[in-house]
């Protein structure tokens, strides 16, 4: 399998593995940037920290976990979601582990205005 790059607002996600039945990503995010407010219908994933410290914002921001290198989450469908790379600290790199639904997003606010 070829490994594909996808250039993103908050930094860039590159996908290496798909099948019918999982994908494996590293999402690169940089300092100061966060993805959208989101949840997935289906789309079942598991985040591991690589580098950097994440703040998992949880059900539209009334939950924060703060995941350093070495941490993991499971994020199950419908949990609303959001992932930020602060302004104070550094890029945050992760893997992502998923079932293979990738046009599964619903965007609640997303600070780039892409269409959900």
């Amino acid at each position: 399998m070829s490994i594909r790059i996808a250039r993103k607002p908050w930094g860039y996600e590159k996908i290496w593995a798909h099948t019918d039945r999982y994908v494996g990503k590293i999402l690169h995010i940089d300092r100061g940037h966060r993805l959208s407010e989101q949840y997935h219908r289906v789309k079942d994933e598991t985040i591991y920290v690589l580098e950097g410290v994440l703040q998992l914002e949880l059900d539209e921001g009334d939950t924060q976990v703060i995941m350093h290198p070495g941490e993991s989450y499971r994020i199950a469908p419908g949990r609303v979601h959001r992932f930020v790379a602060p302004k104070h600290g550094t890029d945050v790199k992760l893997f992502e582990v998923s079932t293979p639904e990738l046009e599964d997003v619903v965007r609640i606010e997303d600070d780039y205005e892409r269409a959900n």
